[in-house]
């Protein structure tokens, strides 16, 4: 049985609509950058498979999420096949991202009870998605389309949960472009997981903590 029901999902993401994806190779160095992000108030994190040694180091960090970090929501992203789905999931995955709609992944995730959030950028690609089953659509990449696109977009659209990720920036300016576009949450990488190099651990918790109070400020 998976730790969080896709609902669960859902509301760890509205009550912490920032959501970190990294990937890298040192479980130890991977762990201290969830722990940050966790400490700073986000209570879902986005673990990429980019990379041969992802399986292992998202098996030790799920270990860890488990044992210390239990209300923490710990997905694996840059999924493309079913197979791929099931490893993760047997190694403790809460939900999957994908940059594409695999169909045969979104069957994965409903067999398994399981939130699917696959990639999109056009209407029928959204729309698809939503109509198998994906409990978030996240359209990808961002920087492609801009702001203005997800505004256009809720027009024909307005009840998909949507996730922006692809050039969206970790400051109060340009998040707020985002949400008053229409997103409900936003997916962000190296923008931000390069804080950690410049802050030091304490100083990205504290960023980390800064933006959930931003964000919470322009949903009011």
């Amino acid at each position: 049985m998976p730790r969080f029901t896709p609902q669960q999902i859902l509301s760890k993401l509205e009550d912490s609509p920032v959501v970190p994806l990294f990937f890298h190779a040192d479980a130890s160095h991977a762990q201290k950058l969830l722990d940050a992000c966790y400490t700073g108030g986000l209570r879902a994190f986005e673990f990429t498979n980019r990379g041969a040694s992802a399986p292992a180091t998202f098996a030790q960090l799920s270990k860890h999420v488990e044992a210390n970090l239990p209300d923490l929501a710990l997905g694996i992203g840059t999924i493309y096949r079913p197979e791929e789905a099931e490893q993760f999931l047997e190694l403790g995955a809460d939900f999957i991202i994908q940059p594409i709609i695999t169909p045969a992944v979104g069957e994965v995730c409903q067999e398994h009870k399981v939130a699917w959030m696959p990639g999109a950028l056009t209407p029928n690609e959204v729309y698809l998605a939503e109509s198998l089953g994906a409990t978030v659509v996240k359209i990808f990449p961002g920087d492609a389309v801009g702001p203005g696109y997800i505004k256009a977009l809720r027009g024909p659209m307005p009840k998909v949960k949507l996730m922006v990720t692809g050039g969206v920036q970790p400051n109060e300016a340009n998040l707020r472009e985002w949400f008053a576009a229409g997103v409900n949450f936003v997916g962000i990488g190296s923008q931000l997981i390069k804080k950690a190099d410049e802050l030091g651990i304490e100083g990205f918790a504290q960023h980390i903590a800064e933006l959930v109070q931003i964000v919470k400020v322009i949903r009011k």
